[in-house]
């Protein structure tokens, strides 16, 4: 049976940097197809700045027509204006993906460093280090927002792969 590779967006929100990674899944192989930043110029103000991320987010969602797409669940507990330019960039990144009609799940960076590190303390030296492993990459991807969203794909790709194999053994078992 010949199925179609699973593509996966990854977006890691942000009001000066949105990070995004584009893998697909074939089977239990991930291979990355690409990644990089939408950066907004600090001097444009808030509403354009947002204007760009949701009309920059939409085309990626139109250019590689994703199954699904994973965004970091954002959580700040110290900086709170930094807090709101985040949760304002990721809202314009969900109305965009709501309008595509793509699924999104949301992932923590606990989950996000679980899965691909096993540990939830891991440094970000770490989690890099296996998006370059996982992806057979030649060096780190760069910035570290690009490197983040591919690590929101993996992430993603990899509890598809789990739930695939819960959903079968659930299937076995009522058999």
């Amino acid at each position: 049976m010949n199925r179609k590779p699973l593509i996966i967006l990854g977006i890691d929100p942000g009001i000066a940097t949105t990070g995004f990674g584009v893998i697909t899944l074939d089977e239990n192989k991930i291979q990355g197809k690409a990644y990089g930043c939408i950066t907004t110029k600090s001097d444009l103000s808030t509403e354009k700045r947002l204007r760009q991320i949701y009309e920059e987010v939409t085309a990626l969602i139109s250019k590689y027509q994703p199954d699904a797409i994973a965004i970091e669940e954002v959580f700040f507990g110290i900086n709170v204006k930094t807090a709101f330019a985040v949760g304002q960039a990721k809202g314009v990144v969900l109305l965009a993906i709501a309008n595509s009609n793509v699924t999104a799940v949301e992932y923590t960076p606990l989950q996000v460093k679980q899965a691909l590190v096993g540990y939830g303390r891991a440094q970000k030296r770490q989690i890099q280090y296996m998006v370059q492993k996982l992806l057979c990459l030649e060096e780190i991807p760069k910035p570290d927002d690009a490197s983040d969203a591919l690590a929101l794909a993996i992430c993603h790709a990899h509890s598809t792969g789990l739930l695939k194999r819960i959903k079968t053994e659930r299937v076995k078992k009522e058999k």
